[in-house]
């Protein structure tokens, strides 16, 4: 009798640990990731709120609460909404043909061809290319004397272009590096989702006679929607982060204001402008007021391009 107790009770604990473990290790295996995002996610944004609220710098021990007063003089500075017209102007002129481009770049991958996979290698070398190596590239093309692109537009009788001097030029200028660098990265996502498509639907749509671009539009990119406004929301939040290129554009071009986005801050973003403020000026509790109506942009943006993303994926179907 005591032995059979004594096997109960063993086999009771078993299934007690069986069920402990069946509950509790997803979250220990989960637990490594929340514990950094916590302390590398979390954190900041809390403590970034609550220096944005004091007059914060490097400077000074003393560290005053100020209420929204930063919010305040952030919302009538004209450098914060001139960096922040630059933002979305380069934003947009670099997301907009970049995803277009990326997405039939990916339909042609899609098709039958030869060396396939040297094609999809080489559209992910820009991607891994230093982003320095690429900005002092497209500098030197970009330039206002010697660059290649006035001397090819020259042939047209155009006279040279001071791209880093002009708030147009520029944003030209900062969006085509960017495209170069993320046009190949984005297509082979796309084609990753467009390889999941059934092929019986493109083979039927080839003996009704439709043409490559009729089944673009009427099989690949309904099908693949999610993943377009996927590619859509993250490239936005990208675009609204945008920092290296604009300050290392600065310095290529000698523009002059590596962190002012050029003498009359014709080039300068949102985070470049927060750089400016925090690592040049010492402002920390203005820079965290600026970083957080930022995250603010970024929030909406992400979540009106999704909107639309997924509005105008249904007017294809």
């Amino acid at each position: 009798m005591a032995t059979l107790q004594a096997t109960a009770r063993r086999r009771h604990r078993r299934l007690v640990r069986h069920t402990l473990d069946l509950k509790l290790s997803p979250y220990a295996y989960i637990a490594p990731f929340f514990l950094l995002f916590c302390a590398f996610g979390v954190f900041p944004l809390i403590f970034t709120a609550w220096v944005s609220l004091h007059e914060w710098t490097l400077t000074s021990d003393v560290h005053t609460f100020i209420g929204a007063e930063n919010f305040t003089t952030l919302l009538g500075d004209g450098y914060f909404w001139n960096a922040t017209f630059n933002t979305f102007s380069i934003g947009i002129i670099s997301t907009v043909p970049q995803l277009v481009l990326a997405i039939w770049l990916a339909h042609l991958l899609n098709r039958p061809l030869r060396a396939q996979t040297f094609f999809r290698i080489t559209l992910l070398v820009p991607n891994v290319t230093s982003v320095v190596a690429v900005v002092v590239i497209f500098s030197q093309l970009f330039g206002r004397d010697y660059g290649l692109i006035n001397w090819m537009l020259s042939w047209f009788g155009i006279d040279g272009v001071a791209w880093a001097e002009g708030t147009a030029t520029s944003h030209v200028a900062i969006s085509a590096m960017i495209m170069w660098r993320w046009t190949g990265y984005n297509a082979l996502i796309f084609l990753a989702a467009m390889q999941a498509v059934p092929k019986e639907l493109y083979e039927a749509a080839t003996l009704d006679g439709a043409s490559n671009l009729t089944q673009l539009r009427k099989i690949t990119i309904p099908m693949i929607r999610p993943t377009i406004v996927f590619v859509v929301t993250v490239s936005t939040i990208g675009a609204m982060q945008i920092l290296a290129e604009p300050l290392l554009f600065g310095a290529g071009s000698g523009a002059g204001g590596i962190t002012s986005g050029g003498p009359d801050h014709q080039f300068q973003t949102l985070a470049l402008y927060v750089y400016d403020l925090g690592f040049n000026k010492f402002d920390f509790g203005y820079a965290s007021a600026a970083s957080w109506v930022m995250f603010l942009f970024v929030v909406l943006a992400a979540g009106v391009n999704y909107l639309l993303t997924r509005r105008m994926g249904g007017a294809f179907k």
